[in-house]
């Protein structure tokens, strides 16, 4: 049986830096390749090294409607400094109307079935429509950002989407990515300096407490601690990803 991608892919990947693993993933993976971007500290690392290499990957993000301001001022900054422009994709109208109508502009605080549906018309439905027909997708996930994430390898086959997804960042800690988003002067979300470790709606995100994890803002009115939009982590908790022989050589 022949290896797959991400079996042939995982060892050349582990020892590299940022930079290079996203060179050897878009010279190995034909076809388009998507990086999906919060313009979370992680994220804008990446976009860095996506931006200052020339790779022909797309930089996109899902505008939520319901993003902080400073995030949208994050996102024009961006622009500039790279003089490269980051796709939006948006939540359908539809859809978006019938939930509001349903739960109210504020609905998703009621219930963790409630919040769920919001994600889902928000978040994870746009993501779908995204990453129709690419071959790759790159995310900044990392390993230690909480418990749920612990098991993110650097890359896998995503089920949901029928993707290989490549998480480059995986096993750098934070303190890695700050320093080299400090050593290239990256731009990085104001909240960040607030204590907004992980930034995502502005109705749905606080500042992380001491001692909490970083993803601990993210929905913080909810008890369980394997907290997700969807987008990554199934309603059980754990991480999707797929057998390595879905996507072979």
């Amino acid at each position: 049986m022949k290896p797959s991608i991400p079996e042939t892919l995982s060892p050349r990947l582990a020892p590299l830096d940022l930079d290079h693993r996203l060179l050897l993933v878009r010279e190995f993976i034909p076809g388009r390749i998507v990086f999906t971007t919060s313009f979370g500290v992680e994220d804008q690392l990446i976009a860095h090294s996506i931006f200052t290499q020339g790779l022909d990957i797309d930089v996109a993000t899902i505008d939520t409607g319901r993003l902080f301001p400073e995030t949208y001022e994050l996102w024009e900054r961006t622009e500039a400094r790279y003089a490269r422009r980051i796709r939006a994709v948006y939540p359908q109208a539809a859809p978006l109307e019938a939930l509001i109508e349903e739960q109210g502009i504020n609905g998703f605080y009621k219930s963790v079935d409630a919040r769920k549906a919001c994600c889902h018309v928000r978040k994870v439905e746009p993501l779908s429509r995204l990453l129709a027909g690419v071959s790759g997708w790159v995310t900044g996930l990392r390993a230690d950002q909480s418990q749920a994430r612990a098991e993110a390898p650097l890359i896998a086959f995503d089920e949901t989407h029928r993707v290989l997804k490549l998480n480059p960042l995986a096993d750098y800690t934070r303190d890695a990515v700050v320093a080299a988003v400090e050593e290239f002067s990256v731009p990085i979300n104001d909240l960040h300096a607030k204590g907004f470790l992980s930034i995502g709606c502005a109705p749905c995100t606080r500042a992380v407490l001491p001692g909490e994890d970083e993803r601990a803002g993210r929905w913080w009115w909810e008890e369980d601690n394997k907290k997700e939009c969807g987008l990554h982590v199934g309603d059980d908790g754990v991480l999707r990803r797929g057998a390595p022989q879905e996507a072979s050589l």
